[in-house]
C-alpha cells in the first residue's frame, strides 16, 4: 500500500477519495472496466482487480430500528441481519430501500461508498477485516475501489467492529 494517498486520473476525486485525501489517509485507488451485465458487483471486483474475495468488502445499507445504517461484509459472504442489529443494541434489521440507500448516502448502488457519504451513517465492520493489512471497499462508483488499512477504515466512518458477515 502507498505511503501517502495516491490518485489516478480514474479516481477524479470521488467524495470517498476527497474524503481520504482531506483526512491525509494512506489509500490506493483500483480502477476496473465494469460490466454492466455482472451479477455481483464485489465478485466482479476482485476477479477483476485480482484480489482475493475476502479482502474485497461490500457496503450495504440496512434500516435497523428506522434507523439506515451501513454494514462493510466480504463479498465472499453475506450479511447477518441479526447479527448486525446485535452489534448496535437493536432488535431488527432488513435490507433498506436501494432509493434510500442511494438518496441518503449519495451514491448509486454498487458504488455506494462507506467513506464521503451525504450524511453519515451509523456504520459496522465485520471483524474479519481486521485480519488482513488492508481491504478494498468502494471508492464511490462502480468500477473503482480504494485500499486502506481496516483500522483507518474504522476511524474514518467511526465504525464498530463486530462479526456481522456469514460465509
Amino acid at each position: 500500500m502507498a505511503k501517502k494517498p495516491k490518485k489516478s486520473a480514474t479516481s477524479g476525486g470521488t467524495p470517498a477519495t476527497v474524503a481520504l485525501t482531506a483526512a491525509g489517509t494512506a489509500f490506493t485507488v483500483h480502477a476496473y472496466d465494469h460490466d454492466p451485465a455482472s451479477a455481483s458487483y464485489g465478485d466482479e471486483a476482485a476477479e477483476a482487480l485480482g484480489i482475493r474475495p475476502d479482502r474485497v468488502f461490500k457496503t450495504l445499507v440496512a434500516d435497523v430500528d428506522g434507523e439506515l445504517t451501513v454494514a462493510i461484509v466480504p463479498v465472499a459472504g453475506q450479511l447477518d441481519l441479526k447479527a448486525l442489529a446485535a452489534a448496535v443494541g437493536a432488535k431488527r434489521a432488513t435490507m433498506a430501500d436501494p432509493a434510500a440507500a442511494e438518496r441518503t448516502t449519495g451514491y448509486v448502488r454498487g458504488g455506494i461508498s462507506p467513506l464521503g457519504q451525504r450524511k453519515r451513517l451509523r456504520t459496522v465492520l465485520d471483524a474479519s477485516a481486521s485480519a488482513h493489512a488492508t481491504i478494498c471497499v468502494s471508492a464511490g462508483r462502480r468500477g473503482l475501489e480504494v485500499e486502506l488499512s481496516p483500522s483507518d477504515l474504522a476511524s474514518l466512518t467511526g465504525a464498530v467492529l463486530a462479526p456481522i458477515g456469514r460465509a
